[in-house]
């Protein structure tokens, strides 16, 4: 016999970034898996360690790891978690980030500017990383600068569903936020059956960052729930001057659906005093107990997570999860 043949066998392990691990504790659940335990910590001069207590060799090792505030933290976090895994001998490496850090430092506005999603991206391959699973990109560019799979998912049924169930019977415009988000928003009103779109159209000063100047709306609004979809809430500044402008040209009521809830400061504060009556957001980044205003409802993803990551495991097709939308 001039060989050993061995049984193909394949074993999913999931490891959890400290960015947020009550999320990867409920995408485990859905897959019937825990976290794999770690040994995590800070040395004195802040430099980070990480050690897996479980052997790795030969795993398909999913990394999940929200980049919630104090973003440089876990991204340095996750890439020696990819390097401990790589090092481990695993035998692929997927990363798992709900939201996609540097996501809107996707391309040069002026010259001497970098380009620090792609920066992301390489690092990330650099340290060890065969694929990306992310949700809802700033811009779906971003996919092509890692020199690898990225798996793109959306968030969009999740908040469609509540926004469907709540406002059932109801005129509905959805809004999108500026020019850049109408094909998002396009999407949502094919997802929604077809009602009217309007965008804003708005003006930001390039010197002054989070700092938006709303001007008009155009499209059909009067006397009509408007949704308001975008990607991310930061400090609230674009959707609360999108409201302002909504409820000037006279809509019923106004609600926002985005999929990330970065709400730094002064979000909360903007959020409270809005006419906004809801913001419907999903659990892609943790949302602590003093952002919790009543006004905002916090859909889970990790379901769609543990289905991508299933899919991926199994060699199977993330694109059907959303029937063939790219």
């Amino acid at each position: 016999m001039g060989s050993i043949v061995a049984e193909n066998r394949k074993s999913l392990m999931l490891f959890s970034g400290r960015g947020f691990p009550e999320l990867a504790e409920e995408i485990g659940q859905v897959l019937g898996v825990a976290p794999t335990p770690a040994d995590s910590y800070e040395f004195a001069n802040g430099e980070i360690f990480v050690r897996f207590k479980d052997s790795v060799r030969g795993s398909d090792a999913f990394v999940v790891q929200s980049m919630t505030e104090g973003v440089n933290r876990w991204v340095m976090e996750t890439l020696i978690m990819i390097d401990a895994l790589k090092r481990g001998s695993a035998k692929r490496i997927t990363v798992v980030l709900p939201f996609y850090p540097y996501a809107r430092q996707d391309k040069k506005h002026r010259g001497r500017e970098p380009i620090s999603a792609r920066l992301v991206a390489d690092l990330l391959k650099t340290a060890g990383a065969n694929r990306i699973l992310t949700v809802d990109l700033h811009t779906a560019q971003i996919q092509g600068f890692f020199d690898g799979p990225v798996d793109h998912l959306f968030a969009m049924d999740i908040l469609a569903e509540h926004v469907e169930k709540k406002y059932a019977g109801r005129p509905l415009t959805v809004v999108a936020p500026d020019s850049g988000r109408v094909r998002v928003a396009e999407r949502w009103t094919d997802r929604l059956g077809g009602c009217p779109l309007a965008f804003i159209h708005k003006t930001r000063d390039p010197l002054k960052p989070n700092q938006v100047v709303a001007n008009r709306v155009v499209g059909e609004v009067e006397g009509r729930v408007c949704l308001i979809v975008d990607d991310m809430i930061d400090t609230g500044g674009t959707i609360t001057k999108a409201s302002d402008i909504l409820w000037e040209e006279g809509a019923a009521d106004v609600i926002v659906a985005s999929t990330h809830a970065l709400l730094s400061d002064p979000a909360t504060e903007r959020l409270k005093n809005s006419r906004i009556s809801e913001l419907v957001v999903t659990n892609t980044l943790p949302l602590p107990p003093e952002k919790r205003l009543d006004k905002i409802t916090v859909l889970s993803i990790a379901p769609l997570l543990a289905r991508a990551i299933r899919e991926v495991f199994d060699d199977g097709s993330v694109t059907t999860l959303f029937g063939g939308l790219s």
